[in-house]
């Protein structure tokens, strides 16, 4: 049950104020929930609402702590909660909030013909969770891979191969070529007007131009394969931004679109001006030689997107690099009717990850770290822990997922070997342990013969107490998670429960203690919903470590 929505409801009759703030209490003394509509508003007694609240003798009661009013369920509440967890198993945390609302998730989306360095990995976990949550929401979900195989950057690349006359399209070679061009350029002036050249030699269709770009786009995508799978990351679509090609021309043929666009500065460039909706710099259309620029392919996108999915919602999990580039695109499309205007346009706007030096990861300097690297040696480390092959791998590549989505999807990240690869504290192997534990201690119960009328609920220890009631906030957490495109929530919950359970492990004998089928259920209980957020986090529970 949404208990966060029923308190809210109630707060609503009974004080007259409009949607009262509810959240979680963050510390275990002051409740399961707490609001602090008496401290906004002075008109309000926080006791008269707490002696309402327990005069309607619903499934939590009130108290008063200063100003506040925390709430907390009641022990029977929190016991029916363990019993639906154990009926609904797998299912458990679904709602279907989402029922006829279709989502698009934008993620990943690395360049073509460069190898994945430890910068694609946000995008990538981050927006297979967001995915994951929000299909655990009841919500179509589409998920879509946005190639960055078109542009100015292939330019780069074509002018070097046929420069270096390159019969090598490894993604290596290709790599290396892009990071040479970046340093002959300091000496010629003349090669970013080359690099523009061939581009537009590429969009013009130039037969020599599209069939080397087609083998650097079929040696990039047999690499991504590689490591999509190393991380099972799994992508509905993989669109390029050349997929759209044909949706540019439409768009450019449409005089409903081009009478907002305006000449540039430079009298050559095509541009819109956004100074309507509060923008200054315009968006950058086309360029002074007719070419499409990312606003271009990123507008088409949209176009399509509109047409064939009609969505509610539309995320792009992009870095905060680009803030201002899609506050443009997302006021742009709007003007240029494109999407329908009650589509939300979400921009997560994650963090990087930066060099211990503090400073951003450069391809273009060649100073980069390979995420293949990164994998390869998480898996090493979990090796040395003891595990086999196949735990190995579960256990390091969940450490580095988890590592990523604990942070707040905004903020930046300094890349650290020790930190990356911890597997104590609070960290995804830390939370497979428990599972793995948990495992160990059902697997020596006699849990399948026992049954729910013979459930003991009297007289429950404080750590008892403490796990039903972290059990409680888990579908409430889903809905925040998803709600706010913040994996970090979920991954801070689970490492809560995780060692709430640890204390209650320690605390008491499970197998052959005292009530005995309860703390059995109870911990199953933990068991899966464990396994559930770990599943949308993208992170395998391995049954022993």
């Amino acid at each position: 049950m949404d208990y966060m929505k029923s308190i809210r409801q109630v707060l609503e009759e009974i004080s007259g104020i409009k949607n009262p703030d509810i959240e979680f209490s963050s510390i275990d003394s002051f409740g399961d929930y707490s609001t602090n509509i008496a401290l906004k508003n002075k008109d309000i007694d926080p006791n008269d609402i707490a002696l309402k609240v327990n005069n309607l003798n619903l499934d939590y009661t009130a108290e008063v702590k200063g100003k506040f009013v925390n709430f907390w369920l009641k022990n029977d509440a929190l016991v029916d909660n363990l019993i639906q967890i154990d009926k609904d198993k797998d299912s458990y945390g679904k709602s279907n909030i989402g029922k006829n609302k279709t989502v698009i998730i934008d993620y990943s989306s690395p360049n073509i013909a460069k190898p994945f360095s430890i910068g694609h990995l946000r995008s990538t976990v981050i927006g297979q969770a967001i995915y994951n949550l929000f299909k655990s929401l009841g919500y179509q979900v589409i998920g879509d891979n946005h190639l960055g195989d078109w542009g100015t950057q292939f330019g780069k690349l074509l002018y070097m191969i046929d420069f270096k006359k390159t019969k090598d399209f490894s993604i290596e070679n290709l790599e290396e070529l892009y990071v040479e061009f970046h340093k002959l350029e300091k000496t010629d002036e003349t090669l970013g007007e080359r690099a523009r050249e061939w581009f537009k030699k590429l969009e013009d269709g130039d037969s020599t131009a599209r069939t080397v770009w087609k083998q650097c786009v079929n040696v990039s995508l047999n690499e991504f394969k590689r490591i999509y799978d190393l991380l099972d990351i799994k992508v509905d679509n993989t669109y390029g931004e050349s997929f759209y090609e044909e949706e540019m021309k439409e768009m450019l043929k449409d005089p409903s679109i081009n009478k907002h666009i305006v000449d540039g500065e430079d009298g050559d460039s095509k541009v819109i001006n956004l100074e309507s909706v509060g923008i200054k710099t315009p968006l950058m259309f086309l360029k002074g030689d007719g070419a499409t620029t990312y606003a271009t392919r990123d507008l088409a996108t949209l176009r399509f997107r509109q047409k064939k999915y009609k969505p509610d919602i539309i995320v792009y999990e992009v870095g905060a690099e680009q803030k201002l580039h899609f506050k443009q695109v997302f006021e742009a499309a709007k003007m240029l009717d494109l999407i329908d205007k009650d589509v939300e346009l979400v921009h997560t706007a994650h963090g990087l990850y930066l060099a211990e030096d503090g400073k951003k990861f450069s391809t273009r300097k060649g100073k980069t770290i390979k995420l293949e690297e990164v994998l390869d040696e998480a898996i090493e480390r979990a090796k040395e822990l003891g595990n086999n092959k196949e735990v190995a791998k579960q256990v390091g590549i969940g450490a580095i997922k988890y590592f990523d989505l604990m942070h707040s999807v905004q903020s930046d990240v300094v890349f650290d070997w020790n930190k990356i690869l911890n597997m104590n504290g609070n960290s995804g192997p830390y939370i497979q342990y428990t599972v793995a534990r948990i495992n160990s201690v059902v697997s020596k119960s006699d849990k399948n013969n026992l049954n729910l009328k013979d459930l003991q609920t009297k007289n429950l220890e404080v750590e008892e107490i403490l796990l039903l009631r972290k059990l409680s906030q888990f579908q409430e957490v889903m809905v925040t998670a998803g709600k706010t495109y913040s994996p970090n929530i979920l991954c801070n919950y689970l490492y809560e429960l995780s060692s709430k359970f640890n204390t209650f492990y320690n605390a008491h004998k499970i197998v052959g203690g005292k009530n005995e089928y309860f703390k059995i259920l109870l911990t199953s209980g933990v068991c899966v919903v464990l396994k559930n957020g770990l599943e949308i986090l993208g992170i395998d529970t391995p049954e022993k470590m």
